[in-house]
């Protein structure tokens, strides 16, 4: 089968190699897609904090069943999405249900190799039928999945005011989903065209670049009272202490993404406003539900978010063009 592997950063290569056995408790995937994540670009440029090389990358994918135990529920044809956080199902995190942080946690082409190639084996556990959606749809659940999880953390009301820092693919998510929870959404980000998606596709209230008189701008929009939740899905340290700032008194402030180092904020500031500090990891089984629901009902622009594809065979020469700006990728999509 064919496999790409991240040798080190900026260094993808094809490899030819056999298919993987399978073992009892497994299942073998043929993958269908494979979505292209933030965590794969870090992955590409060198900057995961999680991560030895060499790697396969790919969490975010969807596929087809090979072969499985009688007993699991499967059949050969199978169209399947799979929950990449392996769990361990033991630790005191696994205990109270949040298997999206636990102790031992392993992600796909994270912590052990992931999706970019013709063939898997994954846990029965993590393995799940796509009833109801495309294989393509199947492929974004996870991203989705974040931004889910992030509201639900947030505990979006309706009628609250939520800002977004940050309009990638994961603030994107979080946009959709504050909105379908009732928030009245504002997005903040560099790049006016991330804010015309947005305003465009997901429907969110109010768009503001970044730049002077932005925090003027967020303050008029809200009558000087800030928001009653702010997503932070920047991965950028400046932007995470910056939104502190953005937190209107007795409100919540979600950190989706990460980085490598501290973050730092005015401690009289932050207990006036008595402000609630939340960090939001990957995603539980309820919050792939969400998407799965959302996706059945048409409320989710998932033919808008999907931008880009390629052949897994096109990986090497095509991934870094995925970094441009210019390109206006929002989800790319690897069929394999």
């Amino acid at each position: 089968m064919l496999t790409i592997i991240c040798e080190s950063p900026r260094n993808l290569q094809a490899r030819q190699g056999a298919r993987p056995e399978r073992s009892a408790g497994d299942v073998l995937l043929r993958v269908k897609r494979v979505g292209v994540c933030g965590t794969d670009l870090h992955i590409f440029t060198g900057n995961q904090p999680y991560l030895a090389y060499p790697r396969v990358m790919g969490h975010e994918l969807s596929g087809v069943v090979e072969a499985a135990d009688a007993d699991s529920g499967l059949q050969a044809g199978d169209p399947v999405y799979v929950m990449p956080y392996l769990s361990c199902g033991r630790c005191v995190a696994c205990r109270q249900g949040k298997t999206n942080c636990c102790v031992r946690i392993e992600v796909l082409g994270v912590h052990r190799d992931g999706a970019m190639a013709e063939y898997i084996t994954v846990p029965r556990g993590f393995v799940h039928k796509a009833e109801g959606i495309s294989l393509d749809q199947a492929a974004m659940l996870e991203f989705l999945a974040i931004g889910a999880h992030a509201v639900r953390r947030g505990d979006v009301a309706a009628g609250q005011r939520v800002l977004v820092v940050g309009a990638g693919p994961i603030g994107l998510a979080a946009m959709i989903f504050a909105r379908l929870r009732g928030g009245q959404v504002t997005a903040i980000d560099g790049r006016r065209d991330r804010l015309d998606f947005a305003l465009q596709h997901v429907g969110i209230s109010s768009a503001v670049p970044l730049g002077d008189g932005d925090e003027a701008e967020l303050a008029r929009l809200t009558d000087g009272e800030f928001f009653d939740v702010v997503f932070d899905a920047t991965g950028n340290a400046q932007a995470m202490e910056r939104g502190f700032r953005f937190v209107a008194h007795g409100g919540r402030y979600v950190l989706v993404s990460i980085v490598q180092g501290d973050i730092r904020f005015s401690d009289p500031e932050f207990h006036k406003r008595e402000a609630t500090l939340l960090s939001s990891r990957n995603a539980t089984t309820e919050d792939f539900d969400t998407v799965i629901a959302a996706m059945r009902s048409g409320q989710v622009p998932d033919a808008a978010l999907a931008t880009h594809r390629m052949a897994l065979a096109e990986v090497p020469t095509a991934f870094a063009g995925l970094l441009d700006p210019a390109a206006g990728v929002i989800k790319a999509i690897v069929e394999c």
